[in-house]
């Protein structure tokens, strides 16, 4: 099933958008992406496209922590930077594009899955994208460690599944998208002590996960005397 990155994915429809061959002048920030941000807060759709295509995986894959569906995640996606341009008159050079790109993910991602219209049940599988773990890539000439790759990427998926909305939030946007402590504070309105908890209970709950896949994949076989 392919993931979020083989799945084409079109910039969307911009309400009321209106190219600018002429952009604003604007300060430029340290940041090239909040400089960009600036731009299209401006009315440059050139800016917000060069946004899109910087950071459109890097959604996908955190929208799929969520739904663990491609598809569904892509829709996601698509939203998330209908609302980022919707909300650009919002953007503060202060605050890291990337913070802000992502209070915004992760308050679509949260929103939609308390709703349920995204919610799923499946795990990951084979092929598609947003690998809960950096697990070693199966030797291609060994099923037997191809499955058992399978296996342990479905046991941390669904350990994923089972933490709690903010706890997976913190440790997606720590373990995979490398976001500092202050930053993921800011996504979630929290202090950086509050993300630091939620942090270390969601690596607990995933170690425990593999811990338990470990025991049970390399337990002795049962005899059938």
């Amino acid at each position: 099933m392919p993931g979020p990155r083989d799945v084409p994915a079109p910039r969307p429809q911009l309400p009321g958008a209106q190219s600018c061959s002429h952009p604003v002048p604007v300060d430029e920030p340290t940041d090239e992406d909040a400089a960009l941000m600036l731009r299209v807060a401006a009315g440059d759709n050139a800016a917000f496209a060069t946004l899109y295509d910087r950071h459109h995986r890097s959604v996908a894959r955190f929208a799929h922590r969520f739904v663990q569906d491609p598809g569904r995640a892509e829709e996601l996606t698509q939203d998330i930077f209908v609302k980022l341009y919707r909300h650009s008159g919002r953007y503060r050079p202060t605050a890291r594009f990337k913070t802000f790109l992502f209070r915004v993910a992760a308050n679509h991602c949260l929103n939609e899955v308390r709703r349920g219209e995204y919610r799923v049940t499946h795990v990951a599988q084979e092929g598609e994208e947003g690998r809960p773990v950096d697990t070693p890539a199966p030797d291609a000439q060994s099923p037997e460690r191809a499955a058992e790759g399978r296996e342990l990427e479905a046991a941390v998926a669904a350990a994923l599944q089972r933490l709690s909305e903010r706890e997976r939030t913190a440790f997606a946007l720590c373990r995979f998208e490398g976001m500092a402590y202050r930053d993921i504070a800011e996504v979630l309105s929290a202090s950086e002590a509050a993300v630091k908890s939620l942090i270390h209970r969601a690596t607990l709950s995933v170690a425990r996960a593999v811990d338990a896949w470990q025991a049970g994949a390399h337990a002795p076989a049962r005899s059938e005397a």
